[in-house]
């Protein structure tokens, strides 16, 4: 469904990614791990334009990701922000159904509110929330309102990115649980970028690690922790010493 191709993106001198490769097949969860500034959260926005690459290709469902009509092609993508980047001054509803109350997507709008209410539901929170406005809702209650924003349009492919920021640890495992069932449901192919061990055993079918702007691993999730990968082990396992040096 999406594949990178020999990906180069620098911003002045400091260089990002520096020759990633990897494919993402169709109705797979995939989850991306690796160190602060390693490069995750660039690769998605290469995806979707917001960052152009240096040097290489990125193809989603083997057309060019650059080439095309951009509302089109941003149409089938949903995603989940790290901060849940909610407009503060919509309520719960219209922020969900942001994108079906303008644009291509338009949808009437009590068709556009029904949906919302459902897709609120589809996250465990109740039709109560939806004339809400964020500030009067809890971290993990936003966290769920950026969810349920995510799958509005149904679309096939989501991000998610660093999705249980923030979070305490119950609540973490309420959005991993919720990603995970949401994913298997819709057939989506998922890219989740994080470095909560916790998330990448939940949600993951295949885990890629970036580290010095390439893939250092890649596999399924199962194979994680008997990878052999002196990179992998050492990031798994939160050790100090290894190849990996510690920015201090």
């Amino acid at each position: 469904m999406i594949t990178f191709c020999d990906i180069h993106k620098s911003f002045g001198a400091n260089r990002v990614l520096c020759g990633m490769t990897l494919e993402v097949g169709a109705g797979e969860s995939m989850v991306i791990i690796g160190g602060s500034g390693s490069g995750k959260s660039v690769s998605l926005k290469c995806v979707l334009g917001l960052v152009t690459p240096d040097k290489g290709t990125i193809t989603v469902h083997g057309r060019d990701a650059a080439a095309g009509e951009r509302d089109a092609f941003l149409a089938g993508f949903g995603m989940l922000f790290q901060g849940g980047a909610l407009f503060d001054s919509l309520s719960v509803w219209q922020n969900v159904a942001f994108r079906l109350l303008r644009g291509k997507l338009k949808r009437p709008r009590e068709e556009a509110r029904g949906i919302a209410l459902k897709k609120l539901r589809r996250v465990g929170l109740r039709p109560e929330v939806a004339d809400l406005f964020p500030a009067e809702l809890s971290g993990g209650m936003q966290k769920r309102v950026g969810l349920a924003r995510a799958i509005a349009t149904d679309p096939g492919i989501i991000f998610f990115d660093e999705p249980t920021a923030g979070l305490d640890p119950i609540m973490s495992g309420v959005i991993n649980g919720l990603i995970r069932e949401i994913v298997v449901e819709t057939g989506a192919t998922a890219i989740t970028i994080t470095h909560d061990m916790l998330s990448v055993r939940a949600i993951a079918d295949k885990v890629a690690m970036l580290h010095d702007g390439k893939v250092q691993w890649t596999g399924p999730v199962a194979d994680m922790d008997s990878s052999g990968d002196p990179y992998l082990d050492q990031f798994v396992n939160a050790r100090a010493t290894g190849p990996i040096r510690a920015v201090r």
